[in-house]
């Protein structure tokens, strides 16, 4: 009678070394990075920049595949749907914690669990050399007294440049004509060839263009000038009441299933916190045009509520068209 019993015992003891040792000897085979968005954008830059530091680390080979597509909804499904296991990241941007508010899906970043906040995209307001106008302050002048005259460059619902019109619109009036590319590269084509008179951007996409003079900067959306930029005054210079919305900017990070073991949630941070303060990578990412988070843990989840709040709350004050739902109705609080 006992004897099937204290086999029972000594199979479930063993099932749990066997466990206990699968999970000490992570990773034994190759993870599986998802990146949420297409070749040669800054997700992918980053992406690519960065995991050849962390295969180090952790003496393994990430395969990288991009699945892009739903304003990045196919690719952070895609992980979603995977085993539990830590063999399956998403290399993701901000745009999921948008995703209820513009009704393009019912999760977020808090139904996945942030191994990293990588680092945060800084944007400049640009326009092409000619431009009669040298800062922010002048363009709004000029747009207050010539409304829907102006044409600032746009990626669509949800992108930058939107996001930061909304922002604006928040706390000011910035009325213009939106003409909408099909990313940052078309719209900066368009600058250059002044068919538009300015465009809201990630620095990355125009740093050397606007250290070469074939494009000029006029407002970083800071509250402080940036030393990569001397000469190019904070926004808040122009607009004083945005102050309560930075920092802001697109961000990056990399994220794995909620309910993947604490323990190989916790080899993964370690790794990635690694590499992202190691010296060449900060190398890639100053030069990039970001500023480095490397954030893990409770500051990883301050940073994306913070964020979620702030970009929320300012497009529905700014009525945005993409805002389906109030953030109130989705328990976002104000910021």
């Amino acid at each position: 009678m006992f004897k099937p019993l204290l086999t029972s015992l000594a199979v479930a003891v063993g099932s749990l070394a066997v466990a206990g040792s699968a999970l000490a000897d992570y990773p034994e085979r190759n993870i599986q990075g998802t990146i949420q968005w297409g070749a040669g954008g800054a997700t992918d830059n980053v992406a690519r920049s960065l995991t050849p530091h962390v295969e180090e680390i952790l003496d393994t080979t990430i395969v990288l595949t991009n699945r892009p597509g739903g304003t990045g909804v196919i690719g952070m499904n895609h992980v979603m749907r995977q085993r539990a296991d830590g063999y399956n990241l998403l290399y993701g941007a901000e745009n999921p914690q948008l995703y209820p508010l513009m009704g393009l899906a019912d999760f977020t970043y808090d139904d996945m669990h942030a191994v990293n906040i990588i680092g945060q995209g800084l944007v400049v307001i640009a326009a092409h050399p000619n431009s009669p106008f040298d800062t922010f302050a002048e363009l709004m002048e000029y747009a207050r007294e010539n409304p829907g005259e102006l044409r600032m460059g746009g990626t669509g619902a949800g992108g930058l440049p939107s996001t930061v019109h909304a922002m604006i619109n928040a706390v000011d009036e910035l009325d213009v004509r939106d003409v909408t590319f099909g990313g940052d590269g078309p719209g900066v084509t368009a600058l250059l060839g002044e068919h538009i008179d300015f465009m809201p951007l990630s620095l990355s996409a125009v740093a050397e263009q606007i250290r070469g003079g074939r494009l000029k900067g006029l407002a970083v959306l800071t509250s402080e000038e940036l030393e990569s930029l001397p000469g190019v005054p904070p926004i808040t210079q122009a607009l004083p009441d945005i102050e309560a919305f930075l920092p802001w900017g697109p961000f990056w990070g990399v994220f794995v299933h909620q309910d993947t073991p604490d323990d190989i949630k916790s080899t993964l941070e370690d790794a990635y916190e690694q590499a992202v303060a190691g010296d060449e990578f900060q190398e890639f990412l100053t030069n990039f045009g970001g500023a480095t988070l490397n954030l893990s843990g409770d500051e990883a989840q301050a940073y994306l509520d913070n964020w979620q709040s702030v970009t929320a709350w300012s497009m529905h004050e700014a009525e945005a068209e993409t805002v389906k739902v109030s953030p109130e109705e989705l328990g976002i609080p104000r910021p």
